[in-house]
């Protein structure tokens, strides 16, 4: 699985970006995808996940109601809107992949490269 993560850019607090992952290869019904984030000098971080096939979702506690994770399958495509952004949400987000239908394990097996997004205040 090859995934390819684009759509981030700078942006004014209170703004909002959309942020895609390409994924090739193959992506099975038992697969879930999900969005970390590394802020500056921090750990990486969990944002959000969703399983491929059921569309069920996860959103880490910080972002509940501003983040909102989906997927379109037939494109093979995963989304991350992020709304009323902070200048603390600036950070590398990365894409990733596992065959696991557990949506609060955090082990993934494959990553994208990251796309930055910076906030100002």
């Amino acid at each position: 699985v090859q995934l390819q993560a684009s759509g981030g850019g700078f942006v004014q607090a209170g703004g909002s970006l959309r942020l895609s992952c390409a994924a090739s290869g193959l992506i099975t019904s038992k697969y879930t995808m999900a969005w970390f984030r590394q802020g500056p000098g921090k750990e990486r971080d969990f944002v959000a996940a969703i399983n491929w096939l059921s569309g069920a979702t996860y959103h880490t506690d910080s972002v509940k109601g501003r983040f909102t994770i989906t997927r379109t399958t037939a494109e093979n495509m995963v989304y991350l809107q992020l709304t009323s952004l902070k200048p603390e949400d600036t950070a590398i987000y990365y894409c990733a992949a596992k065959n696991d239908l557990r949506l609060t394990s955090l082990a993934y097996d494959y990553w994208g490269q990251g796309t930055l997004v910076t906030v100002s205040s």
